[in-house]
């Protein structure tokens, strides 16, 4: 019997091939749309999932309050480990303290690369359950020594063995190679661990670790702990939640109200974004949304096949109305119609795999992803199945009850006809497919917009030609004069300056600081920019009041220069000469500088200040000069600091590069939704094109008579068209408002924001109307100049 079905379904496909055509390629559109994200939701879904033991791993972050605002973050004070690991053991199996992942330099005889990396305590490897491939997972157990991941061991040795090797990290610690871990997957937080160090090593490496040694104040780590096995993350959350508050004096407990927290790391990824101490969102809003767009795509390629379906019920009404009389229950006539939608279903899975393996690679690079089709997986082909299954029954459930409840003696004596209220349905489908089209539509629009808006914001900087390069190793340290004089001496550079931070981040942030009328219950977090002279003038920054840092003042070494947002935060008239002091120190405020744009493009710039520090810096930053080629420049760059600095690569950034990086989730987000919207427009057209054909062809004889009383071209033209752009014209009024609230929503999570003008809204409905008459128009305009002769010699 389901075999006679399917054959029966066969021949129909065969037989209305335009229909067939449209309902496969709408489909197979929908279909691809959906498993690509569903793709990328299940990365997303499983990030970190590397790690065996990942729902027991976490994260300590701490929540203080910070210029009246709470702030979280995953920065915690060095003796908190002593203090998680003595009164807490009973609740955590591991603690490990680790370094932030930077980029170092690793050199080995005479090579030298650059190579991210992280200094941890000896658990850490164990915790991460790292798949060693040579050597020893408690490699880290020796003082001096050092893990590598396969490709920089590779890097370094080739095919010899690395075990027992002799490093160098930074050109200032030497280490021994006792273990090479498997390189991480890209869908985990640890993808560019190129290397491990041990903890203690780093603690020796710097003088000022002593002091932070007990210093509760000082959040310059970061903190890793593996849960007990009979440890929930509540029970735990609610133990260690006041470990740092017991340990600071009554004042500093009223002040900053610090909280601890340990994030889960199931939820590193999808919730970063935190809110009065509570994780509140993050890429989980990314992936609610494409599940929707998804969904609603899927449904728009749905629509079609129903629309044509019905559509056609009058061609399959005899053969309703002959299998109904001869004893076809209706139960049978529903299977055989839904096993033609599930074949349609099939056949359109087999093409949604070709068009997802083509648009892969583009995908993968917008949405920074290595994505593939688990081709071997059975767990896929299985959901594949059951997806495929749904969506036919889906997508022929309405066609299938609507056909078979036809009357059979309606049918065979001919009086049968479907009535104007037969099409209510399909026009109100049509309008639910151009609404959603138009959403997403508007919708891409706005967050281009927004992200335009973002850009042209000021940056209170001149980002054009700006290069920086981190000050890796000791190498570089005290030849800042000699690079100067040999850069400027063959013309390559106009300025250079050095700085504690790069252009694209603060580094440092402080409290403490005191001003005359300052509220003595203020807690201020203030972000803390060292600089040499000059950084002002290599930078372009924009003076407000006051001067610059001069060489010609010897007094500036105790100066403040503040950006706009710490003047107003600060509410200080006429900021310049005024005292600020910080720490045991008084601080004299010689200028004020427009804001200079460092972090979050999205979100306001923090207070700020600027202070001269020639030992406190840790990058240089040159303006190229604009009268050579960029690439001539950092060529002559890159041979005067082979002959300056020979021990360390030529590492550098394009400030506007790294500035532009800053957008890189709204854009991916950007394109991505331009492409569903590209295809959910698309597959509607689709649907409008075969129903224009259905409406043509249903109408030929009416269009032949109206010919032959005199009718013209562009008369049957508007008489074909106008049903189809008013249900556009409706879809465009359902989608504005719809449109516009779920916009406006997402915009507010923006402190700098732009509009939605109502341009937007009119760009995309006279879009949609133009897309929607030249698809219409070609079938009418093919049906209105046919012979009336040869649409009338039947009757």
């Amino acid at each position: 019997m389901i075999r006679n079905y399917f054959n029966i379904a066969w021949r129909n496909l065969v037989k209305n091939r335009k229909s067939s055509f449209i309902n496969i390629l709408g489909l197979a559109m929908g279909m691809a749309v959906f498993i690509l994200i569903a793709l990328w939701i299940w990365n997303v879904q499983t990030y970190d999932r590397y790690h065996r033991n990942h729902d027991r791993i976490g994260q300590i972050w701490q929540t203080q309050v910070f210029n009246g605002e709470a702030i979280t973050g995953p920065a915690v004070p060095l003796p908190l480990e002593n203090e998680l690991k003595t009164n807490y053991g009973n609740h955590l199996e591991h603690v490990v303290m680790a370094s932030w992942v930077g980029s170092h330099v690793l050199s080995h005889q005479d090579k030298h690369l650059s190579h991210s990396g992280i200094y941890m305590d000896t658990d850490g490897p164990r915790m991460l359950t790292l798949d060693i491939q040579s050597g020893s997972i408690d490699g880290l157990d020796a003082p001096n020594s050092i893990m590598l991941a396969e490709s920089t061991a590779k890097a370094f040795f080739g095919d010899d063995d690395p075990i027992g090797q002799v490093m160098k990290i930074d050109q200032a610690l030497d280490v021994q190679v006792t273990a090479v871990y498997k390189d991480l997957p890209y869908n985990t937080t640890f993808r560019d661990l190129k290397f491990i160090a041990p903890w203690s090593l780093y603690l020796s490496s710097e003088s000022w670790f002593k002091r932070a040694a007990t210093d509760w104040a000082d959040n310059s780590f970061q903190c890793f702990v593996e849960l007990s096995d009979d440890v929930s993350f509540e029970r735990a959350n609610a133990a260690v939640k006041d470990a740092k508050l017991k340990k600071v004096s009554p004042e500093e407990q009223t002040r900053f109200q610090a909280k601890l927290i340990i994030h889960p790391m199931n939820d590193w990824y999808l919730y970063s974004t935190w809110k009065n101490g509570k994780a509140v969102g993050g890429v989980i809003e990314y992936v609610n949304l494409f599940a929707i767009i998804g969904l609603f795509v899927l449904a728009l390629a749905c629509i079609n096949f129903m629309n044509l379906s019905t559509a056609r019920s009058e061609r399959r009404a005899k053969e309703v109305g002959i299998r109904k009389t001869v004893g076809s229950p209706k139960r049978l006539l529903v299977a055989q119609f839904l096993s033609e939608s599930t074949l349609i279903a099939i056949v359109s899975f087999a093409f949604s795999l070709l068009l997802v393996f083509i648009a892969l690679p583009w995908f993968n690079e917008v949405t920074d992803t290595q994505l593939a089709i688990p081709w071997t997986n059975g767990i896929f082909w299985g959901a594949g199945l059951v997806f495929t299954v749904l969506t036919g029954l889906i997508a022929g459930s309405y066609p299938a009850f609507y056909l078979s409840s036809f009357n059979p003696l309606r049918v065979l004596k001919g009086t049968f006809k479907a009535g104007r209220l037969a099409s209510l349905p399909r026009k109100m489908l049509v309008v639910v497919q151009f609404t959603i089209s138009l959403a997403l539509i508007i919708g891409t629009l706005i967050v281009f917009r927004q992200i335009q808006h973002t850009k042209n914001r000021p940056a209170g900087y001149n980002r054009e030609r700006l290069v920086m390069v981190e000050m890796a190793t000791p190498d570089f340290y005290g030849k800042f004069d000699v690079l100067q004089h040999a850069l400027k001496e063959k013309n390559l550079i106009v300025e250079m300056a050095e700085s504690s931070s790069p252009l694209t981040a603060v580094w440092s942030n402080s409290s403490g600081f005191e001003w005359q009328g300052k509220d003595p219950n203020l807690t201020t977090d203030f972000g803390v920019v060292k600089v040499t002279h000059d950084y002002g003038k290599t930078i372009s920054w924009q003076l407000e009041s006051g001067r610059d840092f001069s060489r010609d003042h010897s007094t500036d070494s105790a100066g403040f220069i503040l950006n706009q947002a710490a003047v107003q935060f600060m509410g200080i008239d006429e900021p310049v000469g005024k005292t600020v002091r910080w720490g045991n120190r008084d601080y004299r405020i010689i200028g004020t500088v427009q804001d200079v744009v460092m972090s979050s493009p999205f979100q306001p710039v923090k207070p700020t200040v600027y202070l001269l520090d020639y030992e406190n810096v840790n990058w240089m930053i040159f303006q190229l000069n604009p009268g050579l080629a960029t690439t001539t420049t950092l060529a002559g760059m890159e041979e005067v600091f082979r002959k300056i600095i020979p021990n360390a690569p030529f590492a550098y950034q394009f400030a506007d590069a790294e500035y532009a990086s800053k957008f890189a989730i709204e854009e991916r987000i950007g394109k991505a939704a331009t492409l569903f919207a590209i295809f959910a427009i698309v597959i509607s057209c689709l649907g409008v094109f075969g129903l224009a054909s259905f409406v043509a062809e249903q109408r030929t004889k009416e269009i032949g008579i109206r010919k032959v009383v005199g009718a013209s071209v562009f008369q049957l033209w508007r008489l074909l068209s106008t049903d189809f752009l008013i249900l556009v014209l409706i879809a465009c009024f359902v989608a504005s408002p719809v449109a516009y609230y779920a916009l406006d929503n997402w915009l507010q999570q923006y402190a700098y924001r732009t509009s939605i003008p109502w341009w937007i809204f009119g760009f995309a409905i006279a879009g949609a109307l133009v897309l929607t008459l030249l698809v219409v128009s070609f079938q009418t305009f093919k049906a209105a100049r046919l012979n009336p002769v040869d649409s009338l010699r039947d009757e």
